[in-house]
């Protein structure tokens, strides 16, 4: 497919402009994007914020509707927004995701989960916030994409930051730290990141760990990121029920 402008390139993929409404991005790998493509039919049939998106021709590639806006990430490190306010979102956007029927387990207790929602995949539209990247969705427990988003925020949150590095990695730092305290205490007390009970840290901290985008220094943070969380989730304190979430 003929495109324009590169407007981005991640770690696995190039997202490049076709017109003014949509995007093209090509997997780097390779690989088939028909599941991400009825997954994401399926969240935006439920009234999940999605991006509208199409096949191609091509497996590796998709269609997707083009959203204008910055990244909650963007947003947070320019102090747009809060880390009590970018954790509540986050909060809500799992919470909202996991009331949306599964489309193709028939087991009760699995939801259809993104497992890489964080704030780098939020785009923060004039529609509000929608949520981007579903390359890595499966079904399951919900507690397995609480645990893999507390994890990812938790990798920034164990960075070191010595002084030659710079105030900005310290901030982000001390920021990620933040937000996932606050993230943990909206999860609801029935998500159980206990690996005593549901054991899904464990299962969520194994996932990054073949994840061939990290680097030989992230994947040896993984143990020290998860002893974060599993530490800041028995501290905490979570809200009886999903339905008390809000925005605020």
């Amino acid at each position: 497919m003929n495109t324009g402008e590169l407007l981005g390139s991640g770690r696995s993929a190039e997202i490049f402009a076709l017109d003014e409404k949509w995007v093209l991005r090509r997997n780097r790998d390779g690989g088939d994007t028909a599941g991400e493509v009825a997954v994401m039919a399926h969240l935006a049939a439920h009234g999940y914020p999605v991006p509208a998106v199409r096949a191609t021709e091509v497996p590796s590639e998709i269609v997707i509707r083009r959203l204008y806006g910055k990244t909650m990430l963007q947003a947070f490190a320019s102090g747009e927004l809060t880390e009590q306010t970018a954790a509540a979102m986050v909060a809500d956007l799992l919470h909202l995701l996991h009331k949306v029927p599964a489309r193709v387990s028939a087991h009760p207790g699995d939801r259809i989960l993104h497992l890489d929602l964080h704030p780098d995949n939020v785009m923060l539209t004039a529609e509000g916030p929608m949520v981007i990247d579903w390359c890595t969705t499966v079904e399951g427990p919900e507690g397995l994409d609480w645990a893999m988003t507390a994890l990812i925020l938790a990798e920034v949150a164990v960075v070191p930051s010595p002084p030659e590095a710079g105030p900005e990695v310290a901030a982000m730092a001390t920021g990620a730290r933040a937000m996932l305290t606050r993230l943990l205490e909206r999860r609801g007390s029935a998500i159980d990141l206990s690996d005593a009970g549901s054991g899904c840290l464990a299962r969520a901290r194994a996932r990054r760990a073949e994840d061939p985008n990290l680097s030989p220094e992230e994947i040896d943070r993984l143990g020290e990121a998860a002893a974060l969380v599993a530490t800041l989730a028995a501290s905490s304190s979570p809200l009886l029920s999903a339905d008390n979430t809000s925005g605020d």
